[in-house]
């Protein structure tokens, strides 16, 4: 008698995901190139444009992807995507295995190659490291994923280690944190809002903590 026919793997995507939302990646053309814009080099730039140069602050999410990539919990196989989605509603997808320049400068030369050449591919490899990617960004998580956004204005205050404690074994959850200078995230496809401290705190700080909190819930060491 023959064995039954062996069912195909199906793929695990159960785990953690980011999205950084509002993140300001703009390319001006600065002499005879396209350069990623931001307030330091290009304030007498932006100005001309009649923008405010405080707003264009793409080191923001350069230390917002640091402090996921370089986090025990991305490293033992957790988060499952990373996405970002700027000001001018581009959607990225950032592959949890990528590892991005440690200087803001070659950082500004990444993105800006991305969004020129809609992806970045691997140099070992055919996989995409980074690519942009059709809105919304709903269409990439996980059906019945729990989606919480973090903003120091949300009317609730919960400590993260009591929130991540609720998380069940084998479900997917998606933290969404705003990766701007100012304002507050607002988005539609979030179940609830929270804050996780009683002091605002900057996008790559909160997203420490949320790791931290969840290496702890799986003893990641």
């Amino acid at each position: 008698m023959e064995p039954p026919p062996v069912e195909e793997e199906k793929k695990d995507s159960s785990g953690i995901y980011f999205v950084l939302e509002k993140a300001h990646l703009e390319l001006g053309k600065v002499g005879k190139t396209y350069q990623l814009l931001n307030s330091d080099d290009h304030a007498n730039f932006i100005k001309r444009q009649k923008k405010d140069p405080a707003e264009y602050r793409p080191d923001i999410l350069h230390q917002s992807l640091l402090a996921i990539l370089d986090s025990p919990l991305n490293k033992s196989g957790r988060v499952k995507g990373i996405y970002v989605h700027t000001t001018k509603d581009v959607l990225i997808s950032v592959n949890p295995t990528i590892r991005i320049p440690r200087t803001f400068r070659r950082f500004c030369g990444l993105i800006a190659q991305l969004l020129q050449k809609l992806s970045i591919r691997a140099s070992n490899g055919p996989d995409k490291l980074m690519k942009v990617i059709k809105n919304p960004v709903t269409k990439y998580i996980p059906a019945g994923a729990k989606r919480v956004g973090l903003s120091f204005s949300a009317p609730e205050v919960k400590p993260l280690a009591t929130f991540v404690q609720c998380i069940e074994p084998d479900s997917s959850t998606v933290f969404v944190v705003g990766a701007m200078a100012h304002g507050k995230v607002e988005v539609t496809y979030v179940d609830n809002m929270m804050s996780v401290s009683q002091y605002p705190l900057s996008a790559a700080c909160c997203l420490g903590k949320i790791c931290n909190a969840l290496e702890a819930k799986y003893d990641i060491i």
